[in-house]
């Protein structure tokens, strides 16, 4: 490690909590605070990467269970609740739903208000929500009870470690302040019924069976199942557990009767003294409830806290059979990761909230810290998911109760950024698979892959997915300096270069331009050149030209660069307008060369008069490949002047501030006062059949567009557009943890990362030794995808002061650069660990 001395200082960073923050919530950030109004649709996902979620509602209820090994959104057995009764010297005893109040929505059905929101069972009258992901609160309050509850719920999240972020666990903590001066007998309990065998879609449990359990500190009740096969997707365990020191009483079987006396009969019985008896076996999918009970004096404040763990070892995916999950690998069952979890609880949520207080104490606008934060939860909900042998899959969104398009999709899957800044090792399994199994020998990448052991293949390609994973290898070896990765990937990855110019290909003639058959993200083919394809093969001509002369394959090298430079001087010179680029329509020449991996079927049916093109639009992320440049230091692609330019029209005639006229034959994702970037305008007329999404609106492609515009020095339009989406997503319309394209928790909402790199200026490179930030005083978040921290920027006389911190991992460096100062070159390499600072001065540039 390089130790400087004089005007470059690496000290030890201290990272220190308070006494009171260690003792409990007080530490966590709050990006966001919800009134109850805006607590309707908020459904805050709690799990592990890889491993499903059950969701925190913004009233306190548990909704969507979604850890058996699929999606279940509504999905809510039981349904699983926690309830509170509170009694006292010469009180009378007061027992309580831990929730707001029912909505409104939720008064209306067939037979009476909806049952899933157990709208029979006394509650709290007022609630409010905060969250900064993945931490969420919900604060209960009552004037008829004497006690205010905030539940604080959350899993571990610490980038760059996937295991400690990956475990299936969510964490609710009950505080439960006396509000009176007298003291309190109040009893916190959970109840979730055993419903292994049941995924929301499936119901075949049987002879499910709940056992209280009781080892070292931990407590609890664990669910298992004699009926269910064990080799079936919904067979596994569950328990719930508490920490507690308090009394503890439980039910592994509440009564089996008829009508609505079981849950009668468990309610008298907390209401009658705050503890629980046991009842006989019966049900076939018994309930587990779980009670601590403590005193509270007057006016102080006690803690009860449960983990609700999940052990679902058998998922298939979209394969035939079963692939297994990661997490599974790792712990027994569901007793297990309770009984391992808990003694780590202290110091896995004080890493968790090291990272998310540095990422919300940033100077970013309040809306883009939004936007990167609460898509994060993406990665824990079911679109993504670790097989057995821990790379990283993902579907491209959520239906309701199944994964919507399969296969890690390379061209919905290339527009975000989160996964390769927080969690390196999980993005470079995506490459290996990309190009280690789904690439041919002839170089064409099936853009939707197949899980191991299974050998079917797509057999297609997609333009953009093809591209894009260029560039995404090209990134992930200079995030990880991971020269073993490249060595081996390389020969696919040139291969999948020279696929472009197989005859009756992308671009046959190899004039750096593609001219063929494009299937794309569009889910069409573009027949002739166009931004959106075009520029990323510059990107990728560009990628695959550094990666050839680390390979020292200078051929190679020299002739992608060649394309690249006839390309982009060809693009600025034939596609953009002068206002934007535009797509040049042109019919195949021979038809009959056109190969079968090029064409999904999905577009036009007459190729000499193709339908479904872009023509003439103004498309959003016609621009997709150039910020994806910016991200990778591979730009710029075309002229500087041309792009500020597109993203000025992008936002003439693509903005609305108002949807409530225009007019949407596709799905709708933002309506009536809402505003947002069409997926593209025709301000000189439309044809009369264009692509399919052209009057939609998604957030993962209006983040590409607002990110470009910030790179670009547009603050304001860029912020607008960032502003806008969250808007949209604001708890009362829509839950803020779940951007939807096609499926809930859409992968591509994920681009929403960009735009921390964008005004961070953030770029390192393991392989060069480079680490280089913006020039604007303030302090910001960075992310390298193996470590993570904060720097410091302040003015020092003419000049820059930087102090960079490492809170998580570790980064070496053998140069820093701050904007436009002198950059800082050392000797040796810096290595920064987790706790340490680097202090540096930076000189004017001259």
């Amino acid at each position: 490690m390089h130790r400087a001395s004089g005007r470059v200082l690496l000290i030890a960073a201290l990272c220190v909590f308070t006494a009171a923050a260690r003792s409990g919530e007080a530490r966590w950030p709050v990006l966001r605070h919800y009134d109850q109004a805006h607590t309707v649709r908020i459904a805050l996902p709690l799990g592990g990467i890889g491993t499903g979620t059950v969701s925190l509602g913004g009233r306190g209820e548990l909704r969507d269970w979604e850890i058996v090994n699929r999606p279940a959104h509504g999905f809510s057995p039981g349904p699983g609740f926690f309830a509170i009764s509170i009694g006292g010297s010469g009180r009378t005893r007061v027992t309580r739903l831990l929730q707001g109040p029912v909505d409104p929505s939720d008064y209306e059905g067939a037979f009476g208000a909806r049952v899933s929101v157990l709208p029979g069972l006394p509650r709290f009258s007022s609630c409010a929500f905060d969250a900064a992901y993945p931490f969420g609160r919900v604060t209960l309050r009552d004037p008829r009870i004497p006690v205010e509850v905030r539940l604080t719920a959350f899993n571990p999240f610490v980038p760059p470690d996937a295991e400690k972020s990956g475990i299936p666990v969510a964490v609710f903590r009950y505080a439960v302040t006396n509000l009176t001066d007298a003291s309190l007998d109040v009893t916190v309990c959970g109840s979730v019924q055993n419903f292994i065998g049941n995924d929301g879609e499936v119901t075949g449990a049987a002879a499910d069976t709940n056992a209280f359990r009781r080892e070292g500190r931990i407590k609890g009740i664990f669910m298992s199942s004699h009926g269910v096969p064990d080799s079936a997707e919904q067979w596994g365990t569950i328990a719930l557990a508490t920490t507690d020191t308090g009394s503890v009483t439980w039910r592994t079987n509440w009564l089996s009767a008829g009508w609505g006396t079981p849950l009668l009969d468990f309610w008298d019985d907390l209401d009658a003294d705050g503890a629980l008896a046991e009842r006989a076996p019966g049900q076939a999918t018994p309930w587990a409830s779980l009670a601590v009970r403590r005193t509270l004096p007057p006016r102080s404040s006690r803690s009860f806290t449960f983990l609700l763990t999940w052990d679902f070892p058998n998922r298939f995916g979209w394969s035939p059979r079963a692939v297994g999950n990661y997490y599974a690998t790792l712990y027994r069952d569901a007793w297990d990761v309770a009984v391992r979890t808990a003694p780590r609880l202290g110091s896995l949520e004080e890493e968790t909230a090291r990272f998310v207080s540095a990422f919300c104490g940033s100077d970013l606008p309040r809306e883009v810290r939004e936007a990167a934060l609460f898509n994060l939860s993406t990665l824990r909900s079911q679109t993504c998911f670790r097989t057995a042998d821990g790379a990283l899959y993902a579907w491209e969104g959520c239906g309701d109760d199944a994964g919507c398009c399969r296969g890690s999709c390379t061209h919905v899957w290339n527009y975000e950024e989160a996964v390769p800044f927080l969690f390196g090792g999980l993005a470079r399994s995506m490459r290996r698979v990309e190009f280690g199994r789904a690439t041919e020998a002839t170089g064409m990448m099936n853009f939707r892959v197949a899980l191991p052991g299974d050998t079917t293949r797509w057999g297609k390609a997609a333009a953009d997915g093809q591209m894009g994973c260029i560039m995404k290898l090209y990134r992930d070896w200079q995030l990880s300096g991971d020269r073993a990765m490249l060595d081996t990937l390389w020969p696919n990855a040139k291969r999948a270069i020279e696929f472009c110019w197989i005859p009756g290909g992308w671009d046959a003639d190899t004039d750096g331009v593609m001219e063929g058959p494009q299937h794309n993200t569009m889910d069409v083919e573009y027949y002739g050149p166009n931004p959106q394809m075009e520029i990323w093969y510059l990107g990728a001509l560009a990628a695959a030209e550094r990666m050839a002369a680390a390979e020292g394959d200078t051929a190679f090298a020299h002739r992608c660069r060649s394309l690249r430079l006839r390309g982009s001087t060809w693009t600025d010179a034939h596609l953009f307008n002068g206002r934007y680029y535009i797509q040049r329509v042109e019919p195949p020449p021979d038809t009959s060369r056109i190969p079968q991996s090029l064409v999904v079927g999905m577009g036009t049916k007459d190729l000499l008069h193709p339908e479904y093109q872009l023509g003439s639009a103004c498309l959003v992320d016609q621009l997709v490949g150039e910020v994806f440049a910016r991200v990778t230091g591979l730009g710029p692609l075309v002229d500087p002047a041309h792009v500020r330019a597109t993203l000025r029209s992008i936002m003439r005639y693509n903005y609305r501030a108002s949807l409530a006229d225009h007019f949407n034959c596709m799905r709708t994702f933002a309506l009536g006062d809402e505003s947002a970037l069409l997926m593209a305008a025709y301000p000189d007329g439309r044809p009369a059949i264009p692509f399919p999404y052209f009057p939609e609106v998604m957030t993962g492609f209006e983040y590409t567009a607002a990110s470009g515009m910030l790179y670009e020095g547009d603050r304001a339009d860029g912020l607008r557009c960032y502003r806008s989406i969250r808007a949209r997503y604001d708890g009362l319309k829509r839950s803020p943890f779940d951007e939807a394209e096609c499926g809930h928790h859409y992968g591509r909402a994920m681009a929403s990362w960009i735009g921390v790199l964008a005004l961070t200026g953030f770029h390192y490179s393991a392989v060069d030794g480079e680490l280089a930030f913006g020039g604007s005083p303030g302090t910001y978040f960075w992310s390298s995808g193996g470590a993570y921290g904060t720097v410091r920027i302040r003015k020092a006389g003419e000049g820059l002061h930087v102090s960079l911190t490492c809170l998580g991992g570790s980064i070496e460096f053998r140069s820093l650069r701050a904007g436009s100062a002198v950059p800082r070159r050392f000797d040796g390499i810096v290595r920064l660990g987790a706790g340490e600072t680097i202090q540096a001065e930076f000189e004017k540039k001259s």
